[in-house]
């Protein structure tokens, strides 16, 4: 990390002194990113960026932990740890996996818990679908009579990460594509050419949540199709599957506390899309100009209200949920990505430096599958959300010399960088937990089946994910 502030000046294009040393803490980052569990690697890279000399103390302290977004998404984290501590999730997992006409179709039964995982993904958390369908199948495969090695079992224990995984770039107001949906408003600003189009280039919540999840359910639909006609795994014993089996051990009576949870989560849901949609409504207005305060006004009213066991967001046992390791580097993935493309570091110069002659000359389209390309192969190495912070100045500087909308290629950026990690173990903690379930699944099986996926969802990303992104937001 220190080694760089020993690279001459000059050496490299444009990087200043302040510029060397940030770079080198960046790709230090990076490798602790890859090899040391997040919650202490961001922390290092957080320390390390401090000391720097980048800014003083209490400028880096505001920016890194005042900032807006990264505000937002502490209280929009609590919300989300506070569903799981009230157990509404297994509620949502639980009504998904009961209904009557799963009974005796394999298929139909495969759809709804991929479906179902994609939903929670979504709407709830993503990895929260993986730790509740995973012990469903394992009861129901030895219900029905699969064996542990059985084909079926490790292809749907496989798809429920992969569809977990689609669904993680979809919500706009949650986790990494909120904070890279921010960092490009917030790039924004360095490129005045392009920030004079106005909302031409602003990606609305609504429409990058309509366009995610519209190809998002696709590709549930792709993994699905994959299962039953190129794996083709026996699936005769679920022709014995009830709900009855399912629900051997049903769930008590939601009480009070959570079903007020309940409804809360719904209206989290509107008030996070319904201003993108209608902005012009007074009330609706109101609520897209104050976007950033509504997790913390959610959680308050949810601290207040009580009832007969507390509060319904219990903020004690709340916070053991709380996902510190992903809250951290989400933290410092965003004030990285800022201070790399500061105007004091010269980094910026160094990409378009390096960049310039290869996109050169380069249309729209070749330019875009060059990226998402580049993405998809990268975010299997490093972290994801980082490859996406990088690539975001990469794609900004390309569109304000070419002329053209950004948006477009960066919501497809954003959901092919973040859904496809999942080829190697350091790719996500996703396809950590896939290598590391070595009782069903060997890491042989986990690289070919990953590796089928990620093929065949670069082959829809271009064919019909680069017209449908353009359609749609561009």
């Amino acid at each position: 990390m220190f080694g760089f502030r020993l690279i001459p000046e000059g050496v490299l294009p444009g990087v200043t002194p302040i510029g060397l040393s940030i770079l080198g803490i960046f790709i230090g980052t990076i490798y602790l990113w890859s090899t040391v569990d997040p919650l202490t690697s961001s922390l290092i890279c957080l320390v390390m960026v401090a000391f720097s000399g980048f800014a003083p103390i209490p400028q880096f302290t505001a920016g890194a932990l005042g900032a807006p977004v990264v505000v937002q998404l502490f209280f929009l984290m609590i919300f989300i740890a506070g569903l799981t501590n009230r157990r509404v999730t297994d509620y949502i997992g639980r009504y998904l996996i009961t209904r009557k006409f799963i009974e005796g179709k394999p298929w139909v039964f495969t759809a709804v818990i991929l479906y179902g995982t994609f939903l929670i993904s979504l709407f709830v958390n993503a990895f929260t679908p993986i730790f509740l369908f995973w012990p469903v199948i394992y009861s129901v495969a030895k219900e029905v009579g699969f064996e542990k090695d059985a084909k079926y079992v490790k292809l749907l224990l496989h798809a429920i990460v992969i569809c977990a995984l689609i669904g993680f770039p979809v919500p706009p107001y949650m986790s990494n594509g909120l904070a890279l949906l921010a960092n490009y408003r917030g790039l924004l600003g360095q490129f005045p050419n392009l920030a004079a189009k106005g909302a031409a280039i602003t990606v609305s919540d609504a429409s990058y949540f309509i366009a995610c999840f519209t190809f998002g359910a696709v590709l549930v639909a792709v993994v699905i199709a994959l299962m039953k006609f190129v794996w083709r795994p026996d699936v005769s014993p679920l022709k014995n599957v009830t709900v009855e089996m399912i629900n051997k051990n049903p769930l008590p009576p939601m009480n009070k506390a959570q079903k007020c949870y309940a409804i809360f989560l719904g209206i989290f849901i509107a008030i996070m899309l319904l201003p993108s949609l209608l902005p012009t409504l007074p009330v609706l207005s109101f609520l897209n100009k104050n976007s950033l305060l509504l997790g913390a006004l959610l959680v308050t009213i949810l601290c207040v209200l009580k009832f007969d066991d507390g509060p319904v967001l219990r903020m004690g046992p709340t916070m053991g949920e709380f996902a510190w390791p992903t809250y951290w580097l989400c933290v410092s993935a965003i004030y990285l990505g800022n201070v790399l493309t500061d105007q004091s570091t010269g980094i910026t110069i160094l990409l378009n430096t390096i960049m310039g002659p290869i996109f050169n000359g380069m249309s729209t389209t070749v330019f875009t599958v060059v990226v998402i390309v580049v993405c998809m192969v990268l975010t299997n190495i490093s972290n994801s959300l980082v490859i996406g912070m990088i690539m975001q100045p990469v794609i900004l500087t390309f569109c304000n010399t070419a002329g053209i909308n950004p948006a477009p290629i960066i919501s497809l950026m954003i959901f092919a960088v973040l859904s496809s990690a999942c080829a190697t173990p350091a790719a996500s903690p996703f396809a950590a937990m896939l290598f590391g379930n070595k009782e069903y699944l060997s890491s042989g099986e986990v690289y070919k089946f990953s590796g089928l996926f990620i093929i065949v969802e670069l082959l829809f990303v271009l064919l019909i994910g680069m017209p449908f992104f353009n359609i749609l937001i561009g």
